[in-house]
């Protein structure tokens, strides 16, 4: 099967659409995700990027569609992660002609994963070009957007940037451009996206988004996900937010709970914040709305709950206790968090135990390792199940994260 997308007369997205992952190295890819690759026809042929190992037939046919494999010249790579260049090696071997152009580091990246003994390699220097005849590709190394080597590549001559993982999304669609989809959803996964891969680069991706804004861009071409043509602005205000941290009202309430204490719990909390909230809206009728979100570590995914603690203010981590510890899925979100390095959040440790204590206050030191400032010394906690009194402190709490989400949105709001 022959699919590819035109984004210029002889500029072409060669690229898999993969339907059907679901998992992405832990990443929830529920809407499946795109390898896009991108083919140029000039004096010169060259195709930015490959796809996935096992979609390298593929590649192959959607190339060959178009041009002949012997007449490539130029196998770029932007990116040596696998999901980039997973196909280069059979891609190699198809082409007998081409060379591989990438900066040094992707080359010593990618001689860690193959055999690159045997092929040719063109190095290139930061703002250099390549000549392709009546159009070019000029190069920057946007190191830890975000492996070492990530490196884009922009075309002046029809405006086109090829941003590797920035702007990327993971949805597979037939429908491959910014307005053909919808643009609340798009963002959304963006976010999510972003959240998930980009966030512990956030330093790095705003010196990149400074080299874009001098970019006369017309059509953005990320690695995966639909092109932005028609909605650029909307992605290029939305990254500088994401990057820097930018805190929304929002507070979360994630938790996970044996017999239900703790859920108890988690619940008053909620109730808590969301009373704060409607006082905010009272007093505040044209602002934001708070928005308070009662997550169960257990039934809903890492990459949701990451997407929506990237912009959070506030945040309330509970746990009952087993075996002297943390539940496991709350520990994960918590090991998530310290690698993903959000963004300092005002914060909350509570649970409940029976017989041996320990749950709450392992969250307690995790929150002095994420440095997120607690606003109680001491996690609340419940034996067993929680006292009217336990359940009066939880709600009090929540209102207490509330006032704190809506006082650092308004900080960063002045």
């Amino acid at each position: 099967m022959k699919l590819t997308t035109e984004l210029r007369p002889g500029v072409d997205q060669v690229g898999y659409v993969d339907y059907n992952v679901r998992d992405f190295h832990s990443y929830d890819t529920r809407l499946g995700a795109t390898y896009n690759a991108y083919l140029i026809r000039d004096e010169k042929v060259a195709l930015i990027d490959t796809v996935k190992a096992p979609f390298a037939e593929q590649l192959k046919r959607n190339v060959a569609s178009l041009v002949d494999l012997e007449k490539v010249d130029y196998l770029v790579c932007l990116h040596a992660e696998l999901d980039h260049a997973g196909s280069l090696p059979a891609m190699v071997a198809a082409c007998p002609n081409a060379t591989v152009v990438c900066n040094a580091k992707c080359r010593d990246a990618l001689a860690g994963f193959f055999d690159v003994s045997n092929w040719k390699f063109q190095i290139f220097q930061p703002g250099e070009s390549l000549s392709l005849g009546k159009r070019s590709l000029t190069f920057v190394n946007v190191p830890m957007v975000h492996w070492p080597e990530s490196s884009i590549a922009y075309m002046p001559e029809e405006k086109i940037l090829f941003s590797n993982d920035a702007f990327g999304q993971h949805i597979a669609t037939s429908e491959r451009f910014d307005d053909e989809y919808d643009l609340p959803k798009l963002l959304e996964e963006a976010k999510s996206y972003y959240a998930n891969i980009v966030a512990p680069y956030g330093k790095q991706t705003l010196k990149a988004l400074e080299t874009a804004a001098t970019l006369d861009i017309e059509l953005i071409a990320p690695a995966h996900g639909v092109m932005w043509r028609s909605h650029i602005d909307a992605i290029l205000k939305a990254y500088p937010k994401w990057a820097t941290g930018s805190y929304a009202p929002k507070v979360l309430v994630i938790y996970d709970t044996m017999w239900n204490s703790t859920e108890m719990m988690a619940e008053e909390i909620y109730a808590g914040a969301v009373e704060y909230g409607a006082k905010i809206a009272k007093e505040n009728p044209t602002a934001p709305r708070l928005d308070v979100q009662l997550m169960h570590a257990r039934k809903t995914t890492l990459t949701r709950i990451a997407a929506e603690a990237l912009d959070a203010a506030a945040v309330a981590f509970g746990s009952a206790t087993l075996n002297a510890w943390l539940m496991p899925q709350l520990g994960a979100v918590l090991d998530y968090f310290q690698g993903l390095k959000f963004r300092e959040k005002t914060a909350l440790a509570f649970g409940s135990f029976g017989w041996g204590q320990g749950g709450p206050e392992a969250i307690q030191k995790r929150l002095e390792v994420l440095k997120y400032p607690a606003i109680t010394d001491a996690p609340i906690k419940a034996k067993q199940r929680p006292t009217a009194e336990v359940l009066e402190q939880c709600r009090a709490a929540g209102a207490e994260l509330a006032k704190a989400a809506w006082e650092r949105y308004s900080a960063d709001q002045a």
